[in-house]
């Protein structure tokens, strides 16, 4: 091929974005150039660890060295991908009812308030086990979310909506009970636990509208005045009682939601200006007690096509920098508009769905600027949503359990990134010319960058691509820069698998995610 297509191809894939030509591209990290904070890595006990949570002993185990575990085996490789972070369902009351809940038995919780206004802290044993097994193997911080208040505080008496419309399923009378219930779990679990919520979001998806329809699983849609009335009622409860337990609103189900009114109206739209612009009177959140300026919102529906995945982003970011909110991630997995992996039906322990969360994972970070970034279900069943995979027995006392490259390819990230890094800035180069934003190739090379407090640096390169890639990078500033590896691939031993590569110019095998680690002892 002479010089003139090639520079043709260049300027043109340079123009677009995207850079296939990575044999001459330099990566450079920049230590002075902080993004944003990166607060945590987690996953959520929804539904499994009620039932999990009572299998043998030894099995349990080995699912929390899994999912939080930092330590290394005897041959030097990971134990488990550190989740930093734990998300604990506070349940509803669906199991008590039984049947007559209108739930599916898989995805009923129990409720610690009794009908007659005791609390039992023996109910939730099995998601209690996995809070003790999280807090034994160093996870701090923990996060307490409901999808529905108790069914004794509903307008229906149930954890579903049953096609009741788009209101909160909360009757008007019990906005303070509900939030003297919350203060109640925060302070029960610690006191009986010796675990302490960090964070209490009391509506989940409350403009998804499953919410509006069920009945399938606990859940309820609210208007964002119905959110702004429970979160002052915590806030004033909270701070009576002097709780450091903030309280986080809204999980959104899509990020557009966020942004605007999107298959919804003004009643649940623009949950960012509804909740922290000051001229939003009537649900303004910034000055309520123990509520930080922060949104948190779930990444379904928005992740193809892949020009949408980025743009959505992008735009997310750029609403939330206008408003000067924070962000965290707090919920996805697979749906049925994931087409590119064949949708959500049928659990993939390949690099397939690996590689597709993971480039989820690189746009929510780099261009949403999240600073906490959090799966959906730890273990799941026969469904794309699990970083696990539960085979259960009949009486869902005993199974097995495996794990998946979606695990490890997680790990790739929060096993290395701690609470307290920060994001840099990286900068693309060819020979002597900058590369516009070219540490994102959604069909090639991935790559970000983060230092952590113990002054240690991490980059994460994900190689979408069917070929091996020359990843050429540098921090700068620094004129050496010893690292070490860590692959997740297909090869069946490749899960965090430490691996020895040229310390100059090394590669990135193809359908791989590769983290370089500069300074870890």
């Amino acid at each position: 091929m002479n010089r003139k297509i090639i520079a043709f191809l260049c300027v043109m894939q340079m123009e677009m974005g995207f850079a296939a030509v990575q044999s001459d591209l330099k990566y450079v990290v920049h230590p002075d150039s902080v993004c944003q904070t990166i607060d945590n890595f987690g996953a959520s006990d929804a539904w499994s660890m009620r039932f999990l949570g009572e299998w043998p002993e030894e099995k349990q185990r080995q699912v929390a060295d899994w999912l939080f575990s930092c330590e290394n085996d005897e041959n030097g490789c990971p134990k488990g991908i550190g989740l930093s972070l734990w998300r604990f369902n506070i349940g509803a009351g669906s199991v008590e009812q039984g049947d007559s809940s209108q739930i599916n038995y898989a995805t009923r919780t129990e409720c610690f308030l009794q009908k007659d206004g005791t609390y039992d802290w023996t109910r939730q044993k099995g998601q209690r086990n996995f809070l003790q097994l999280a807090k034994e193997r160093g996870v701090t911080r923990f996060l307490g979310f409901l999808n529905s208040p108790p069914v004794y505080y509903t307008q229906n008496g149930l954890a579903t909506n049953t096609g009741r419309g788009g209101s909160f399923n909360l009757k008007a009378d019990c906005y303070e009970d509900y939030a003297r219930f919350l203060a109640e779990v925060v302070e029960g679990l610690e006191a009986h636990e010796g675990i302490r919520l960090n964070y209490v979001c009391p509506v989940n998806e409350p403009d998804g509208h499953w919410n509006w329809i069920g009945p399938k699983q606990e859940g309820t849609p609210a208007t964002n005045r119905e959110i702004a009335r429970i979160v002052r009622c915590m806030g004033k409860e909270f701070q009576k009682r002097q709780l450091r337990t903030q309280i986080l609103v809204d999980e959104s189900s899509d990020y557009r939601c966020m942004m605007g009114v999107y298959m919804t109206d003004w009643q649940r739209g623009c949950s960012i200006r509804s909740f922290f612009s000051p001229d939003s009177v009537d649900t303004y959140l910034g000055n309520v007690p123990n509520v930080p300026v922060m949104m948190a919102g779930h990444s379904y529906w928005t992740n193809t096509p892949l020009s949408s995945l980025r743009d959505y982003r992008k735009q997310l970011g750029d609403t939330l920098q206008k408003y000067k909110v924070k962000f965290w991630q707090t919920e996805t997995c697979i749906m049925s508009n994931d087409e590119e992996i064949g949708g959500g039906g049928g659990y993939d322990r390949t690099m397939k769905t690996a590689l597709y969360v993971a480039r989820i994972i690189h746009h929510d970070l780099v261009c949403a600027q999240a600073s906490a970034w959090q799966w959906w279900r730890a273990v799941g069943e026969d469904y794309k949503d699990g970083l696990l995979r539960a085979y259960s027995r009949e009486d869902n006392k005993d199974g097995t359990v495996v794990d998946s490259k979606l695990l490890w390819a997680l790990g790739n990230y929060s096993r290395f990134i701690r609470p307290g890094a920060v994001r840099l800035g990286i900068s693309s180069w060819r020979g002597q010319d900058w590369i516009g934003e070219g540490d994102t190739n959604p069909e090639g090379i991935m790559c970000s960058a983060y230092k952590n407090t113990d002054g240690s640096y991490v980059v994460v390169a994900i190689n979408y691509s069917l070929q091996d890639k020359a990843f050429l990078w540098e921090i700068a500033g620094q004129r050496e820069k010893a690292f070490k590896a860590y692959r997740t691939s297909d090869v069946s031993n490749e899960n965090l698998a430490p691996v020895v590569l040229d310390q100059k110019s090394p590669m990135l095998k193809a359908r791989s995610i590769t983290t370089f680690v500069v300074g870890d002892n």
